[in-house]
């Protein structure tokens, strides 16, 4: 596996990260043992990044996490998400960035992780009753009082990592990132290159829409989204069976086909496999050995435009709370 730097002067990263929420029911039940297995998997295939959120099963995922890196916490390299707040139901219930808040959640992952430092600490959405230099202030502070290594922004607006990067340097930035979720190269991945930022990825196989992974489980969240549901999902359908057909061409998986795709736009950007059983980290694994020419790119991205998906990334509430997805006037 190689390896990264995440930005200018930021840590280094393997190239492919574990994104670890779905092992913490947010697409239906998940197996604890099969989760730790797919996690040892990871760190010994030498993926070094575990991307996780306090958020992911209010704190079920950062204490499986725990059990799983226990005696190898010095080879794992923890991103963890924080801000998100979410009542008993599991309904979301807005964002708090405030400092004191900024301070409460890094003292409970910090204690449900058993460890004494995070390595980049972002907050999962931008709080438009914050000032960004608020919440970054707090950030640097917890840098220099030795509890975070390296700070991160998600799905912020070119403005708003701007702001965000004049108050505390910031390593990278995490966004949904796929060859039908391109909303950041417009404005956003720009500012990123432009101010030497890394990029880490999720969503990279549109949460399963693009490797035609069912919807099965009433507690699955893409119940909830519009490109799963009524025509939308249809339509998306049609967008996976062209990507298959691609991979096979390629003997290789649609899966495989969009994490390398989204490994081609740069070697700064690192994307976050969503697997929750090795079985599924294996196949993403071979992405790596897949190498897709200029032409591939080509046939790849006229064959999937970005304006080809159908359907908005979240629901109607929730695509409020996203910085990233503010007209470029507002930004």
């Amino acid at each position: 596996m190689k390896t990264i730097r995440l930005g200018r002067n930021g840590p280094a990263v393997s190239q492919l990260g574990l994104g670890c929420m779905a092992m913490s029911d947010m697409y239906g039940p998940s197996d604890e043992t099969v989760s730790i297995a797919t996690i040892h998997a990871a760190l010994d295939a030498g993926i070094t990044m575990l991307d996780t959120g306090d958020f992911y099963g209010m704190g079920h995922n950062e204490m499986l996490i725990r059990r799983a890196i226990d005696g190898r916490r010095k080879d794992v390299f923890l991103a963890v998400k924080f801000g998100a707040m979410r009542g008993p139901d599991g309904s979301f219930n807005g964002y708090d960035l405030r400092p004191e808040a900024v301070k409460n959640f890094l003292s409970y992952s910090l204690r449900r992780l058993g460890t004494d430092y995070i390595d980049l600490y972002q907050p999962s959405r931008m709080d438009a009753r914050t000032p960004v230099e608020d919440t970054y202030g707090a950030l640097a502070g917890l840098v220099q009082a030795g509890y975070v290594r390296h700070i991160g922004i998600s799905e912020a607006s070119a403005a708003s990592i701007r702001r965000a990067y004049k108050t505390a340097p910031i390593a990278a930035l995490q966004i949904e990132y796929s060859l039908v979720s391109r909303g950041a190269e417009a404005t956003i991945l720009p500012a990123v290159r432009e101010l030497e930022m890394g990029m880490t990825a999720y969503g990279v196989l549109s949460r399963g829409l693009l490797s035609g992974s069912p919807v099965t489980s009433p507690k699955d969240l893409r119940r909830h989204l519009p490109r799963f549901r009524g025509e939308n999902y249809q339509k998306n359908q049609a967008l996976a069976q062209t990507l298959r057909t691609i991979a096979e061409s390629k003997n290789a998986t649609a899966s495989q086909i969009a994490i390398a795709w989204v490994m081609s736009r740069g070697a700064d950007i690192v994307p976050l496999i969503g697997a929750r059983r090795p079985t599924q980290l294996a196949e993403s694994l071979r992405a790596l050995e897949l190498k897709l020419t200029p032409e591939d790119l080509v046939q790849i991205e006229r064959s999937i435009p970005p304006d080809a998906v159908a359907g908005t990334r979240y629901g109607e509430e929730q695509m409020r709370w996203l910085d990233s997805e503010k007209p470029a006037a507002q930004a």
